[in-house]
């Protein structure tokens, strides 16, 4: 029988997995997790390879196999892993009993023909697509707690979906009106991989856009607002910074609403979820308020029409934004306290 509180992670060499190694780690309703790898380089624990995990334990490195994850008796395995590793991995993980929480894209969209046409690659197993709850609990916790698979949502995605969901379930976005998404990230949203635009010369003292109208996380954003692809213009920036994402969103109000009304709205959405927090009209979040945390922070601004709203959605990429979002996801698999091991 499967132990749900035994834990494999795949893909502890990036740095989202090394923040979920971080959290997994000190999580108090949790066995201590094994972290596979496909080359060991002669090391059999975490802290030998990574030095900065010296004292919290003898957490297990093996190479990763699927029989070694299959028979190792982990009830769930995380994967943070690139969208090709984890279509691979993720079928045969669930055909044998393991949940699986994946932090890449290959499972977030219920259409194979939007995950092809947005990531440009084949198709993972389509078969469970239709199965992945999309992992956003402030939003789908039922789904999630009962999930074989869990599809962690991206980092800019959950940012402005948080921001967005509130209004779009209220109905109060005038219909016909551009909804736009200014979006910035510090460099490890794009990942470990070496690659030039990312070397320390080329983003310190820069700042620059890209993915302007092609970027991964707009299909989500539009599958979790409701919005069209039409009304929405989502743009990305780079920031010369390691982490955390700053959302500013520009809205027009369908009808006249004042800032106690906003205000209302958003904690009354977002009440009794303590991985949101809403700020008091006319104060705005910032990036320093949430970096190594898990929380989103919410705040806006309204203009003297009363139809003009700015919203301003911050949240660490790596925290809220991949691996901090995938442990509460966890813990709702799990029937606990969601912010446990986040706080």
């Amino acid at each position: 029988m499967r132990d749900p509180r035994q834990i494999a992670v795949v893909g502890v060499a990036g740095y989202s997995g090394l923040e979920l190694a971080r959290i997994l780690l000190r999580h108090p309703a949790l066995q201590t997790p094994v972290f596979y790898v496909r080359d060991a380089n002669g090391t059999k624990c975490l802290s030998e390879r990574f030095p900065q995990f010296r004292g919290w334990g003898e957490a297990p490195l093996r190479l990763l196999s699927v029989e070694a994850i299959t028979s190792s008796g982990a009830g769930i395995a995380f994967l943070a892993t690139p969208h090709e590793a984890s279509a691979e991995l993720a079928p045969p993980l669930l055909q044998a009993g393991l949940r699986v929480v994946d932090l890449s894209g290959a499972f977030r969209f219920r259409g194979a023909e939007t995950f092809t046409s947005w990531y440009k690659l084949p198709a993972p197993h389509a078969e469970w697509l239709s199965e992945a709850a999309y992992g956003i609990p402030e939003l789908y916790c039922e789904e999630i707690a009962a999930a074989r698979l869990v599809a962690n949502p991206g980092c800019y995605a959950t940012s402005v979906i948080l921001a967005l969901r509130p209004l779009t379930d209220a109905g109060w976005i005038a219909p016909n009106t551009s909804v736009v998404c200014d979006c910035k990230s510090g460099a490890s949203g794009a990942g470990k991989d070496p690659r030039r635009d990312l070397h320390f010369v080329e983003v310190d003292q820069n700042f620059k856009a890209y993915g302007v109208f092609t970027h991964r996380h707009t299909p989500e954003i539009l599958e979790h607002t409701g919005l069209s692809e039409s009304q929405v213009v989502f743009s990305t920036h780079l920031l010369p910074l390691a982490r955390g994402i700053l959302s500013t969103i520009y809205v027009t109000l369908k009808q006249p609403r004042t800032v106690a009304e906003v205000e209302e709205l958003f904690r009354r959405f977002y009440a009794g979820r303590p991985m949101v927090r809403i700020w008091p009209a006319g104060t705005l979040p910032e990036l320093q308020h949430v970096a190594h945390t898990n929380f989103c922070d919410i705040g806006f601004a309204l203009d003297s029409s009363g139809r003009r709203l700015v919203l301003v959605s911050c949240l660490d990429n790596l925290g809220k934004g991949a691996a901090g979002q995938a442990v509460q996801n966890l813990n709702h698999m799990l029937g606990i306290e969601e912010q446990t091991s986040l706080q």
